[in-house]
């Protein structure tokens, strides 16, 4: 799935579940180049009915996992030297390392804590801000901004930063192995990287992300691989064996797990589909598969 049409189709379903009024999301759409007439039609195509299903959400945002610990702001050496953007947490003797891949919203304060609560769990890891290309996350004035910058983005590019990403976490923490987990956009990030026969990959954990909509082709890869879904993530879902056949095809050690009763984004604290009960069962699956294949 091309990656305009994927954040196109994000804005129309946060309308469709009353994360975006009509105003914002077409203002969103604008900005991810749909002209009105194709936006209200999107809106419409992607209206939920009244039988739908609905995750049922817990009350409350506690992240799942361990209390996080401290993030540290980094930059280091991307594509041809340019500077890119990250977050940094480790243990004292860590047992391996992860690449964190955030979602359509750039590298927020959630995603920085994703690493510093891996770093808790025991390794070090890193949070790579994919918008760094256009100064970082924190030059764009909202959301739809950073929509319209992921969406422009060249894949190949966007690789580039995470090997970049990987080759400062080998510099951070010296003879780990190297694992990566993204959510929703970045989660489709991670089945990119696999799919570039990174060798370095040891572990991947996919949360809800599409598998690369020019053909998955991971026989290159040498990485374990868990993909995470949510039972109601239709559209995401929708790509799921297409996955499965790609990681048999190869011959990858994997697993795929759909968590029942949850949409797209449980495991996000922060939003409106967080479930911290599924959450906190995906994160400890995710412990259990990185330290069978990092430790």
């Amino acid at each position: 799935m091309a990656l305009e049409k994927y954040l196109q189709e994000e804005v129309a379903l946060d309308h469709a579940d009353g994360h975006l009024s009509r105003r914002e999301a077409l203002r969103r759409l604008a900005y991810l180049g749909l002209g009105a007439p194709a936006a209200a039609a999107l809106l419409a195509a992607c209206s939920r009915g009244e039988n739908d299903p609905v995750a049922e959400t817990t009350p409350g945002a506690t992240p799942a996992g361990p209390t996080p610990s401290a993030t540290e702001d980094i930059t280091f050496p991307g594509p041809g030297g340019r500077e890119t953007f990250g977050a940094f947490a480790t243990a004292e003797d860590p047992q391996g390392a992860v690449l964190v891949i955030h979602e359509n919203r750039g590298l927020t304060d959630h995603i920085k804590s994703v690493a510093g609560r891996f770093a808790t769990s025991g390794y070090a890891a890193l949070s790579v801000d994919l918008l760094s290309a256009g100064g970082g996350t924190g030059q764009f004035a909202d959301e739809a901004e950073i929509m319209q910058a992921l969406s422009q983005a060249n894949r190949e590019d966007l690789v580039a930063d995470m090997v970049a990403a990987i080759d400062e976490l080998e510099r951070r923490a010296p003879d780990a192995k190297v694992g990566a987990i993204g959510f929703c956009f970045g989660g489709g990030m991670v089945w990119e990287l696999v799919n570039s026969g990174e060798e370095r990959l040891a572990a991947a954990a996919p949360f809800y992300g599409t598998t690369p909509d020019a053909g998955a082709d991971f026989s290159k890869s040498k990485a374990a691989v868990l993909g995470v879904y949510a039972e109601l993530d239709e559209r995401v879902n929708a790509t799921r064996e297409t996955a499965r056949q790609a990681l048999e095809a190869a011959d990858l050690e994997h697993e795929i797990v759909t968590y029942p009763g949850v949409n797209h984004a449980f495991f996000n604290a922060t939003g409106d589909n967080y479930n911290k009960d599924q959450a906190e069962q995906a994160y400890a699956k995710v412990l259990s598969w990185f330290e069978e294949h990092l430790a």
